[in-house]
């Protein structure tokens, strides 16, 4: 007697990983902590770096141009220490404004599916940050800052970039040579060594580390760029902040504990498979032999 076509063919969820950006993703913007991120970028701008002029203005039109401000002004030819500069702008931070989360850590943890930080910041801070709202141990894997740019290969990178077509080493780019808030589209902005996001060699990076498969990943960001760039390489996104979708955004969410509420289908493809595991279970227990 055959009995294969009594079992139900149990159905392949549509997601196999969750990346998730870190802040004003998984904290509301609200809660003033990037607020105090920029605070200390300036101040480090000021103070470490000399610059004077327009100070709030190019941060701005650095992070906007590149990602990270960091990106920038490695991009049009400041040269400082990367861990100073995490040291500065992060170490200082009053991490307490930040409260502990049960609510997202019962959301995250209810899913049965692989979960992946992908920050541009550097891993002590995603740490705390973590650490803060109680999500250390919902995650199985962080990209950082220190796994998208590995000292060996930062060095390197910073090589190539020096190096003309023909083989000779090029000119430093200078400042006084760049224009950051030239808005002419024609305009192209110098390259930066930082690897980091909305660049597509950050997301190439992060699918190779993590052994992603953006057609069956779930992206969820804060960042309209960073979620632009993320539909071009094939991720399903999240917008985290905002309930108006755009352009490049599947879902938008007002906060991440929305979750649930705007993408139940996460947790039904779990229920049926748990229903299909147990009918067919129930099935092989009663069967009678003659």
């Amino acid at each position: 007697m055959e009995y294969g076509d009594r079992y139900q063919h149990i159905p392949r969820p549509q997601y196999d990983c969750l990346l998730f950006d870190v802040d004003d993703t998984l904290y509301p913007l609200n809660s003033g902590l990037s607020k105090e991120v920029t605070n200390n970028i300036i101040e480090y701008m000021i103070n470490k770096l000399g610059i004077k002029d327009k100070v709030t203005e190019l941060n701005f039109q650095l992070y906007k141009d590149y990602g990270t401000t960091m990106a920038g002004l490695k991009a049009i030819g400041y040269d400082f220490d990367y861990d100073d500069f995490h040291s500065f702008v992060h170490g200082r931070l009053p991490y307490e404004i930040l409260k502990p989360d049960p609510v997202l850590k019962s959301l995250l943890q209810s899913l049965p599916v692989r979960k992946v930080i992908f920050s541009n910041a550097n891993e002590e801070h995603v740490a705390n940050v973590l650490s803060r709202l109680g999500l250390e141990d919902c995650f199985d894997e962080v990209i950082s800052f220190e796994t998208l740019n590995p000292m060996e290969k930062t060095n390197l990178l910073d090589d190539e970039n020096d190096v003309n077509s023909n083989g000779s080493k090029q000119r430093p780019v200078l400042r006084s040579e760049i224009n950051v808030f030239d808005t002419e589209t024609n305009v192209e902005v110098p390259k930066t060594p930082v690897v980091c996001k909305p660049f597509e060699a950050a997301f190439e990076h992060a699918f190779k580390m993590a052994n992603i498969d953006p057609q069956r990943t779930l992206f969820f960001d804060d960042s309209i760029r960073n979620l632009e760039t993320a539909k071009l390489m094939g991720l399903h996104t999240v917008l985290v902040g905002s309930s108006h979708k755009a352009k490049g955004v599947d879902y938008a969410l007002e906060s991440i504990h929305n979750i649930r509420e705007a993408l139940p289908e996460l947790w039904e493809s779990i229920k049926m498979t748990e229903e299909v595991c147990y009918a067919e279970a129930v099935a092989i227990e009663t069967q009678v032999r003659a």
